[in-house]
Formats: structure tokens, C-alpha cells, sequence
């Protein structure tokens, strides 16, 4: 077996740490082409699907493969931007944010990237460039705040199938949640607060999530369970009373059985029951993206407004706003600490290649 890491390898290089924010992905184009072969990647994985592999590769590839990408690449149509997927470039322009403040306290010996689980940038893509630049010690930040094995343990998956083929591994810290990270949740209340100090409060807030099938929980999943946290600690923060807020899940699809409440049937049913001014806020999504800007500001906008809501506002997510990239990088020092920051000089550079040079000759 060939390992990667070889051809391009220096005894002199000097080492370095490196800081990797992940997200979920995006389609390269909104296109019926480009949807397949990223929804081909996104619902092949075991960790998204749990049904029995045979089975479910019938299914996705006699029905679903055939008919959901054209439906997707609408959607798709719909937000994009000339820059391309909306979240790509907040995901981008996350890490370019946080590498200015990281390396304001660390200097350039702590390198920031950003990578997807699914389609461009790979995550194997962004790990090779890092161990070209040297880095040696990697902690990588999957953005979902709430743990659930189909996206942060997915995302360790991947790390883990790719670290097999490599010779010289780097050392690994992996974030796997912060639903209840204080400077996250501060992030939040102060984004929403400065919203309604601006725009006024609505009757109801929805704290809307991505859902997952019920039968995740069942089997041990702590993913709802954190979502409630989150909200409870955000309306605590926020002076929210019982009533004034309520935690939903979007984003369903199939005929099983999601967790619920789901978004679209409760904001269906709020105008009957008396609330007609709502705002929605999606504390899992830390960037906006398909599900936030089409799903939630559009389509369930509509649902709203159809069953006899007068306002319906979304409130953008955190994206990178500087209270979202100050908290995240106090997440980062927090699991930086213990590891030094190399600081290679010229002479030991030249004194470790020369020991490796004696060991060929």
C-alpha cells in the first residue's frame, strides 16, 4: 500500500498547528449535474441514512438520484449568489475571519483552513495542503454546535478514513458540540438583541433546527436534547418567558417519522391560535445556506402568511459577524491550550535536515 505524504515530504519543514473549521457542503453548481453527484455523496453516507445499505442504494439510485436533483437545483437557483453558495462563501469568509484572530494572538505558526464533508473543498484536499504546510498538531471544528452522529461523527468519519491512507499523522483534537459554549450562546443573544432593539420584538420566536429522524434519538442520539439546551439557555439570556418562544425542527423528508415539532406544520397552525407576528431563528446553522434563506425565509414565510400571519421574519444566522468569530475562536484557544506553538529556528531547521541528510549517506 502507497501511503500519501511521502513525495513532497522535508525533514526541514517547519511545523506548525492548524485550526480546521468544517461544514456540511455544497453543490459546485445549482444544476441538475452537480446536484446529483453531491447529493449522490450526501445521502450514500451510512451516517445520514441508517437504512440497510443494499436496500437504500436501490432506492437512491432507481428513484431518488432520478428525480430529486432537477427539484434541488431550483432551490438552489434561488440563492445563489454571483460569488456562488451562499454557504461556501460564509463558510470561507468564517476562516478568513478567525485566521486574523488567531494569528493576532498566536502568530503565523497557527494556520486556519475550512473544508466540506461533502463536495469542494474536500476534506481530504484541505488536510493534504495543511500537512504540505506543515502542520503537525490539527484541531478541527465541525460547525454544528449540537452533536449529532449524522454531522459531527459523519465529519470524523471522514478525517478517519482519510488519516488511514496517510504515512505521518498529525496529532488530533476534534471538536464534537458546544450547545451550551457560554460565548456562543452570548454570540446569539446579542445578534437577536440588537435585532429587536432595532426592528422591535415579535409575539413568537421560533428556534427552528434541522431535524433528524425520530429513531436517532431513540437509539441514543443526544442531538435533540442539546437543541432544547441551546434554546433554553438562549431564552434564559434573552429574558424569554415559556410562552414567548418555542424550539421546532425543519428540513424532513421521507415518510418516516421526524422529531418534532416540525417548523412548517407548527407556523402552518400559529395564526389560528392567535399569534400572527413571528420571528425564526436557526441556532444550529452557523452559516445561512439553502435551508435558512430558501426553506425558512421563503417557503415558510409563505406557510405563514397563507394560514393568516401578518409579519414573518427571519433573523439571518450568525454567519461571520464578529461576536460569532469571537466566540468561536475562544472555543479554538480553549482547545489550543497545552499545545505550544512551535517556533522553529533557521539553525534548527537546518540541523534537523542535516541529521536526516547523514541518515541517506
Amino acid at each position: 500500500m502507497k501511503y500519501q505524504g511521502t513525495e513532497n515530504f522535508r525533514h526541514d519543514q517547519e511545523e506548525k498547528i492548524g485550526v480546521l473549521i468544517t461544514n456540511l457542503g455544497t453543490p459546485d453548481a445549482p444544476t441538475p449535474k452537480a446536484l446529483r453527484r453531491y447529493l449522490g455523496q450526501f445521502l450514500a453516507d451510512p451516517r445520514v441514512v441508517e437504512v440497510p445499505r443494499l436496500l437504500w442504494r436501490i432506492i437512491l439510485h432507481g428513484v431518488i438520484l432520478r428525480i430529486r436533483p432537477a427539484r434541488s437545483a431550483k432551490a438552489y437557483a434561488k440563492v445563489w449568489q454571483a460569488s456562488g453558495s451562499p454557504l461556501l462563501k460564509h463558510t470561507a469568509d468564517q476562516a478568513e475571519a478567525l485566521r486574523a484572530r488567531i494569528q493576532a494572538s498566536y502568530g503565523k505558526h497557527v494556520v486556519v483552513a475550512f473544508a466540506m464533508r461533502y463536495g469542494s473543498p474536500s476534506i481530504p484536499s484541505v488536510v493534504e495542503t495543511l500537512m504540505q504546510q506543515g502542520v503537525r498538531k490539527l484541531l478541527v471544528l465541525p460547525l454544528y454546535p449540537q452533536y449529532s452522529g449524522s454531522t459531527s461523527a459523519s465529519t470524523f468519519d471522514e478525517l478517519a478514513r482519510d488519516f488511514s491512507q496517510r504515512r505521518w499523522l498529525p496529532e488530533l483534537r476534534f471538536i464534537t458540540h458546544y450547545p451550551d459554549f457560554e460565548p456562543y450562546i452570548g454570540a446569539m443573544a446579542q445578534h437577536l438583541s440588537d435585532y429587536w432593539e432595532q426592528h422591535g420584538k415579535p409575539q413568537k420566536v421560533l428556534f427552528s433546527y434541522h431535524g433528524v429522524p425520530k429513531k436517532y434519538l431513540l437509539r441514543g442520539d443526544p442531538y435533540h436534547c442539546e437543541c432544547h439546551k441551546t434554546s433554553r439557555l438562549l431564552a434564559e439570556r434573552l429574558g424569554l418567558q415559556a410562552d414567548e418562544y418555542m424550539t421546532t425542527f425543519q428540513s424532513r423528508f421521507g415518510r418516516e417519522e421526524w422529531l418534532q415539532p416540525y417548523t412548517d406544520e407548527t407556523l402552518k397552525a400559529l395564526p389560528q391560535q392567535g399569534v400572527k407576528r413571528v420571528d425564526v431563528f436557526c441556532p444550529g446553522f452557523s452559516a445561512d445556506c439553502l435551508e435558512t434563506i430558501e426553506e425558512i425565509d421563503e417557503e415558510n414565510r409563505h406557510y405563514f402568511m397563507e394560514a393568516g400571519g401578518e409579519a414573518f421574519r427571519y433573523i439571518e444566522a450568525l454567519n461571520a459577524k464578529p461576536c460569532h468569530i469571537e466566540a468561536l475562536a475562544r472555543l479554538v484557544e480553549l482547545n489550543l491550550m497545552g499545545w505550544s506553538v512551535p517556533r522553529n529556528s533557521p539553525e534548527e531547521l537546518l540541523q534537523r535536515q542535516q541529521r536526516a541528510d547523514a541518515l541517506l549517506t
